[in-house]
């Protein structure tokens, strides 16, 4: 089997949390414990050296400003940048409490973060400008009259006007499925401050020429299609963007657009007849579009819009938010939060190697290398900003006229997006902005080990579908004969791979005066091994983590049938050398086991190695992944094992679970 190539050195991404909320559980097993198990490979297989873990608190924009605006109506008198440290607190003690790795959990308007971010967009933005890929416009705002101020983000909204969208809400130019339109098209507008209609005022932003990127884009889609690391609904969902300018018109509306078709730009129109819903007219230009939209609603024909390109709003007039550079004469601006929220990362690289004491510049080594890799593990919903809006606008800070989906070493390279279907929540999507109020993540460890839930939240397969969440404790529908379905993946480590280690600990306290016994792992058993890990190594290569816990299953379950088997053959024939050969495979299964486990059951991983009294560094490093386990003893024919107590276990279980 042809090995996978994994990169030099590597940057992973856990998405930013809004800093106006603690973390629910989809946070961390959407999408955290992933990203955090896939780093911790890597440190193993690339050097721990070699790889950094960055997320933080996303601390601008409305959604932030409008929950302080309710924390300070129901009493709290502390500052904007005290609200966001309290959850920015909160958000790291929880991650921590999950055993999430981040070498850095920063924040984009608090501490050194703060300066650093600030300085990265000042540098983004200005290279876009001189590059010539931003354009100054005027575009109509949300303004509340009675409020007297303009509206941002969620201070509005309506319904989504993107034909066929199922999100509930839809925002000022963005529903909360990530479609992005023009503010003026959002359907049945309302202020969140005073619930009254808000009128359409014109403001001056720059945008981002993202409508001049489809081709650059197409190129880019058929490029990551053809990855075996990148999954389907990454470029699929991207292609959905790139379509036409379309308006679908309902079928009522048909002899008033006949009647006025000629006063429309130029266009195309489907078929008229026979149409059972509604009929389509497809424009070259977004612009062009745009104009028809007008005449129709002068019209009152109803119509819905299609996806396609929007140019990208990258400034507006919100207080709390990143100071935009003074270009043309323009200030007082700030960044729109979610432009800005894509760079972060690269910030918050730059601030972790300044933590260090190293200078910022060797960011570079790990985001503009061709050797190096950057993992971005997000939601489905976030597609549209890390795909459609991100890699233009990356590919858009490289010199010379043609830009690349290749980019040359120096210039910033384009990150592998790694998208996971909606963690649901008993059958139903959850969202802290939806009706179903999902449960916080620091509230299932009242219930469940941070390693069992690790494991669970990793075996739901979000990479193939959207999957519920059900904990019997939490759901009121649950069956008191049946087990609880979160334990099934963490009763592998907490049953049958404690049974293996256990097994091979007391016999070699029993019989071989805790030595571990020396001799040559058998063939059969030493192919089981390397098979088991190059499985394991593809399926981490493809992002197929779900399926870890398959081979991890297979293996460990083998090993357990392989010591009941063998040891009951040589109890009954009192055969010491099978005895003796039975523990030499089996503590070399139990070392395989112990690597494989070790980024989804790190603490339990590391006691193992503990007792085994070998170097940890050593024992995890892929480098030495095809050694038998007398490779890390210093004495290999008198190496001494840490004396395990009766009981004991590596892989602990909740308390809750034994009353």
């Amino acid at each position: 089997m042809a090995r996978p190539n994994f990169p030099k050195r590597a940057i992973v991404t856990g998405g930013m949390p809004y800093g106006n909320k603690t973390l629910h559980f989809g946070h961390v097993g959407g999408m955290f414990v992933h990203a955090d198990v896939f780093a911790r490979f890597l440190r193993d297989r690339i050097g721990k050296e070699n790889v950094i873990f960055v997320s933080g608190t996303d601390c601008y924009g409305s959604p932030i400003a409008e929950g302080y605006r309710k924390k300070c109506e129901a009493g709290f008198t502390g500052t904007i940048q005290e609200y966001v440290m309290e959850n920015h607190q909160k958000q790291k003690e929880t991650l921590d409490e999950y055993e999430i790795s981040l070498d850095i959990f920063g924040a984009s308007g608090l501490e050194d973060t703060k300066d650093v971010h600030q300085e990265m967009t000042n540098e983004f933005i200005t290279n876009l400008y001189k590059h010539g890929w931003l354009e100054k416009m005027v575009t109509k705002q949300f303004y509340d009259p009675i409020a007297n101020c303009f509206l941002n983000g969620r201070q509005v909204i309506g319904k989504c006007p993107i034909k066929g969208c199922q999100s509930e809400k839809g925002y000022a130019d963005e529903c909360d499925l990530g479609h992005q339109y023009m503010p003026e098209d959002l359907i049945d507008p309302k202020s969140t401050l005073t619930n009254v209609k808000p009128e359409m005022r014109d403001v001056v932003n720059w945008y981002f020429k993202l409508t001049d990127c489809n081709d650059l884009l197409e190129e880019y889609v058929d490029d990551i299609a053809k990855k075996p690391n990148v999954r389907r609904i990454v470029w699929e969902t991207m292609k959905e963007s790139l379509a036409k300018p379309i308006i679908y018109v309902r079928k009522e509306g048909i002899e008033t657009y006949k009647e006025i078709a000629s006063q429309l730009p130029p266009h195309s129109c489907s078929s008229l007849e026979n149409v059972k819903d509604s009929f389509t007219i497809e424009f070259k230009t977004l612009k062009e579009r745009e104009a028809a939209c007008e005449i129709l609603t002068k019209n009152s024909i109803r119509y819905r819009t299609g996806k396609t390109l929007v140019p990208l709003r990258l400034t507006g007039n919100i207080s709390w938010g990143v100071n935009a550079p003074s270009l043309e004469g323009e200030t007082g601006l700030t960044v729109w939060v979610w432009p800005e929220s894509l760079w972060a990362p690269i910030s918050f690289t730059k601030a972790y190697f300044k933590r260090k004491g190293e200078s910022m510049d060797r960011y570079k080594d790990f985001w503009c290398d061709p050797e190096a890799g950057v993992y971005q593990f997000i939601g489905q919903d976030n597609i549209y900003f890390y795909g459609v809006a991100q890699m233009p606008m990356f590919m858009a800070q490289q010199d010379g006229e043609k830009l690349s989906v290749h980019p040359e070493k120096g210039q910033l390279q384009l990150p592998t997006l790694v998208a996971n279907h909606h963690i649901l929540f008993l059958d139903k999507k959850a969202s802290s902005s939806s009706e179903i109020k999902p449960p916080m993540a620091e509230d299932l460890l009242k219930y469940y080990t941070a390693e069992q839930l690790r494991a669970h939240f990793l075996a739901l397969a979000l990479a193939n579908k959207s999957v519920s969440f059900m904990p019997k404790p939490l759901n009121p529908n649950a069956n008191e004969k049946e087990a609880d379905p979160v334990l099934a993946q963490g009763n592998l480590y907490t049953n049958v791979l404690n049974r293996l280690a256990r097994s091979c600990f007391y016999s070699a306290q029993q019989y071989f005066d805790n030595v571990l016994p020396y001799g040559t792992v058998s063939k059969e058993i030493k192919e089981i091994s390397d098979k088991a890990i190059l499985d394991y190594e593809q399926m981490m290569y493809r992002f197929e983590l779900h399926q870890i816990q398959n081979v991890l299953d297979t293996y460990i379950r083998q090993a357990n049938k392989y010591w009941a088997r063998n040891t009951d053959l040589a109890s009954k024939n009192n055969d010491e050398q099978l005895r003796k050969q039975t523990l030499i495979d089996c503590f070399h299964m139990l070392r395989v086991a112990t690597v494989l486990t070790h980024p989804i059951m790190p603490t339990g991983s590391e006691k193992t190695v503990e007792y085994l009294q070998m170097d940890k560094d050593k024992f995890f490093n892929w480098d030495n992944i095809f050694e038998d386990i007398y490779y890390f003893a210093e004495d290999k024919e008198n190496h001494q094992l840490k004396q395990l107590a009766q009981k004991e276990d590596f892989y602990v279980k909740h308390p809750s679970q034994f009353m």
